[in-house]
C-alpha cells in the first residue's frame, strides 16, 4: 500500500490514515470518512477503509510570525543583496503578483512588501503592481481588491497583464520554435522587478513560482503557446517535480532571465493557506531552495498503482474551473493503473469556462484521440491546447469522472463523465474490479506529488 500521510479531519485536525482488515472480530463499521478540498469548504466522502489509502502532503506548521519572516527574508535574501540595496533613488519598481486562480496570500504578502518599500524611502508613484495573468482572463476591480486589499488597489497603480496585446510587450529574442519572446513592457522596463508568488508542484513545469512569475506570468500568448506547445508538453520530463532537464521549464527560465535581474519573493503554504516558508532573493537560486523545501513534504511514494484514484484540485481558488482541474487529474494519473478510473472533485464555479479557448477546442473534437490528432497536425496551434492535450493523454490510460457544479451536458461535451455521487462511484468501481482492487485518495490534489516506487 502507499505511504499513509494524513487525513484532514475538521474536528481532529490531521490524523494518520490506516488500512483495516474488516474481518477482525468486533469491527462494526468498515468505512472511513475523508474530507476532500472542494471550493471554499470540504466535501466529506465515505470510503471502504480496508481498501483505501489516503495520500496527502506531510503537514507543516505555519510560521509563528509570518510578517517577521517575510521582512527577514527581504533583509537577508538567498543569493542576492538585500532588497533595500536594489532601491536607487527614483527607481521604477514593478511588483508582479499572482492572479485569482492562485492561492498566494497576496492580501498579506503585498501589503507587507509595500510597507517595507515605503520604509526604504520608495514613493508610491514609483511602484506598479502587475497581475501575472499568463493567458487567463483579466481580474475585475472587485477581485483585485479581494486579492490585494481595497487599500492597496486604491493607493497604488494596479494593472492586469495584457497577454494578447503585442504593444503591451517587448520582444526579448525568440523561443526555440522561432516565436517572439514577448514580455510585458512594465516588467522589462522597470529598474527593479520583484516577482512574488507561492511554490507548489506543477503538472508540466515541475514547480510553480520562480521564473514562472515572468514567463508565462506576464508573457504574450504567442510566446506561451510556443513554450507550451505539443512537443514540450509531450516530453516525459515535463512533469511534476522536474525543473532542470525539463525543456519547457528550462526555456521559460531562460526567457525570464533575459529581462535582467529580478528579486524573488516566494512563499510556501500548508493546507490552511498559512505560510510555512519564505524564499527571497535570486530568481533561480531562491526558487531552487523553495522547491527543495516543498519536495520534502509534497512527494509521497507508493508501491504500486491503484485501480481507482479520487483526487481534488486543492479547493478554491485552484478549482475555480475545469481548465485548472486538469492539474488534479494529472496528479492522480501518476499512480492510477492502466484502464483504471480517476474521479476528480473540483467545484468549477466558473465552468470550463464557457467560450474559453479550451472549451472551444474540446467541443471541436469528437474524442480525446481526435484532440491528440489535431495537435499532431502541422501548423495546428490553439490557445490553452496544453490542457486539452494533457487531459487527452490521461484519458488514453484511464477513465475520468468529474464531480463538480458543471452541468452534465457540458462535462460530456468536454469528453468527461459526470460523477454525482463519489462514494457510490467508488463502490461500483471496486465491485466491478474484484476484491483485490484498491482506491487511493488525494484530498489536497496536486499539492501532493505521488510517485511509484
Amino acid at each position: 500500500m502507499g505511504r499513509r500521510a494524513g487525513v484532514k479531519d475538521p474536528a481532529k485536525g490531521t490524523i494518520p490514515s490506516r488500512s483495516f482488515d474488516i474481518s477482525r472480530p468486533g469491527r462494526q463499521d468498515p468505512r472511513v470518512n475523508v474530507s476532500l478540498a472542494y471550493g471554499q469548504g470540504q466535501l466529506p466522502i465515505e470510503f471502504p477503509d480496508d481498501r483505501t489509502t489516503v495520500i496527502a502532503p506531510t503537514h507543516r506548521e505555519s510560521l509563528p510570525d509570518e510578517r517577521a519572516a517575510v521582512l527577514e527574508a527581504l533583509r537577508n535574501p538567498i543569493g542576492a543583496p538585500p532588497l533595500r540595496d536594489w532601491l536607487k533613488p527614483g527607481a521604477r519598481i514593478c511588483i508582479l503578483f499572482t492572479d485569482i486562480t492562485r492561492a498566494t496570500p497576496n492580501d498579506r504578502l503585498i501589503p507587507w512588501l509595500l510597507a517595507h518599500l515605503e520604509e526604504c524611502g520608495v514613493q508610491r508613484e514609483q511602484i506598479t503592481l502587475l497581475n501575472q495573468l499568463g493567458t487567463h482572463r483579466p481580474n475585475t476591480r472587485a477581485e483585485l481588491e479581494k486579492m490585494l486589499t481595497p487599500a492597496v488597489v486604491e493607493r497604488y497603480r494596479v494593472l492586469n497583464h495584457e497577454p494578447e496585446n503585442p504593444a503591451a510587450c517587448i520582444e526579448l529574442g525568440r523561443t526555440r520554435t522561432g516565436a517572439p519572446a514577448w514580455i510585458n513592457r512594465h516588467a522589462v522596463c522597470s529598474d527593479v522587478r520583484i516577482v512574488t508568488g507561492f511554490i507548489e508542484p506543477h503538472f508540466f513545469a515541475g514547480f510553480s513560482g520562480g521564473p514562472k512569475g515572468i514567463m508565462p506570468g506576464v508573457a504574450h500568448v504567442e510566446t506561451v503557446m510556443s513554450n507550451h506547445g505539443a512537443h514540450n508538453i509531450g516530453d516525459p520530463r515535463a512533469t511534476f517535480g522536474v525543473c532542470e532537464g525539463n525543456p519547457l521549464w528550462e526555456e521559460l527560465r531562460d526567457i525570464a532571465l533575459r529581462a535582467g535581474p529580478s528579486f524573488l519573493l516566494n512563499v510556501t503554504l500548508n493546507e490552511h493557506r498559512a505560510i510555512t516558508g519564505v524564499f527571497a532573493g535570486d530568481l533561480v537560486e531562491a526558487h531552487r531552495k523553495g522547491r527543495d523545501f516543498v519536495r520534502t513534504s509534497a512527494m509521497q511514494r507508493v508501491k504500486e498503482p491503484f485501480d481507482v484514484v479520487v483526487t481534488t484540485n486543492s479547493g478554491y481558488p485552484l478549482d475555480m474551473n475545469l481548465y485548472q482541474g486538469v492539474k488534479g487529474m494529472s496528479a492522480a494519473a501518476r499512480i492510477v493503473a492502466e484502464r483504471g478510473t480517476i474521479i476528480l472533485a473540483a467545484e468549477c464555479r466558473e465552468g470550463v469556462p464557457a467560450g474559453s479557448p479550451l472549451d472551444r477546442l474540446l467541443r471541436e473534437a469528437a474524442s480525446p484521440e481526435e484532440i491528440l490528432a489535431l495537435l499532431a497536425t502541422p501548423g495546428f496551434v490553439r490557445p490553452e491546447q496544453w490542457q486539452a492535450q494533457i487531459q487527452a493523454l490521461i484519458q488514453r490510460r484511464a477513465r475520468v469522472r468529474v464531480h463538480s457544479r458543471i452541468p452534465d451536458d457540458v462535462l460530456r461535451a468536454a469528453h468527461l463523465e459526470p460523477c454525482p455521487d463519489i462514494a457510490a462511484a467508488v463502490r461500483e468501481e471496486l465491485e466491478q474490479r474484484g476484491p483485490q482492487s484498491r482506491v487511493a485518495v488525494l484530498p489536497q490534489g496536486p499539492l501532493t506529488i505521488p510517485y511509484l516506487a
